[in-house]
């Protein structure tokens, strides 16, 4: 009873609140010079009010103005419906987006996830770009520096929205030479489908969230529940095809306040040439 009770202290109090800022190099084949050594930062799953604390979302936000990104990439879920009565998830919503404000870069992009169709996407959506984040649903748009481009792409969530890759990565931006393609999709397991499809083919680099990569997980075990759209892929760098995919952890929680072998994470890429 007692180490029972002191597990979940542990994963309750301890873990759950402890942010892990994970740096990676990720090489992308034609990347322009002008963007080696770009700084982008990932920042997924809040599910502000759920079980995460403002407080928690504001460590997060502080981390990553100390880190001093150049761009800032949102994969979804800002706030946990079905939970909470409406209108406090509404209330929730645009705390979360005001909140978000406070990310000190100017370049801050984001995508929707599951809990955000559930919860509205026309909410979300309004408290996102209210605040200064572009949104992208089924959507993409040009980065340029130094005369050079790259893009970004988005697309609505795959479990519960309308994922449109023909909209998000039109064959006008697809394997143009010096000119590579970065998408934002919350559920990863939709690269299995875009492997196969000719815009998925046209991506370099994937980054995904939706796992939380697993938040419980038992030594001998694994993650205890993984749910649907992230169950193939589930933390972590992997290689799919053509495409580099990267499932971030998360900072927060859902179904219960505890996380266990599992720390809540932000990711900073150090983007280079391959």
């Amino acid at each position: 009873m007692f180490g029972a009770g002191g597990l979940a202290l542990y994963a309750g109090v301890f873990e759950r609140h402890w942010l892990e800022i994970v740096h990676t190099d990720v090489a992308i084949s034609g990347l322009p010079a002008a963007f080696d050594g770009m700084r982008v930062a990932q920042l997924s799953d809040i599910h502000l009010d759920e079980f995460t604390e403002p407080f928690l979302l504001r460590d997060a936000i502080d981390q990553i103005n100390r880190a001093k990104p150049d761009m800032v990439l949102l994969t979804g879920d800002y706030v946990s419906a079905e939970v909470l009565p409406r209108h406090l998830t509404a209330k929730a919503t645009w705390q979360c987006g005001s909140m978000l404000s406070k990310i000190e870069c100017a370049e801050r992009y984001a995508i929707f996830g599951n809990h955000d169709v559930w919860a509205g996407e026309e909410h979300v959506g309004d408290a996102l770009t209210s605040n200064g984040i572009t949104v992208l649903k089924n959507a993409y748009l040009p980065l340029e520096r130094g005369g050079s481009r790259l893009w970004l792409a988005g697309l609505d969530d795959p479990v519960c929205g309308r994922p449109d890759p023909d909209k998000a990565i039109p064959s006008s931006i697809r394997n143009k030479a010096g000119e590579p393609i970065i998408l934002m999709c919350h559920a990863p397991d939709f690269v299995d489908e875009l492997r196969d499809h000719p815009a998925g083919r046209a991506v370099s680099f994937v980054l995904s969230g939706h796992t939380h990569g697993g938040q419980i997980r038992l030594p001998f075990v694994g993650p205890l529940h993984l749910p649907p759209g992230g169950r193939n892929y589930v933390e972590g760098m992997f290689q799919v095809g053509s495409m580099q995919l990267y499932v971030n952890r998360g900072i927060g929680s859902v179904g219960v306040p505890f996380r266990f072998d599992c720390r809540p994470e932000i990711t900073i890429f150090t983007l280079r040439t391959a």
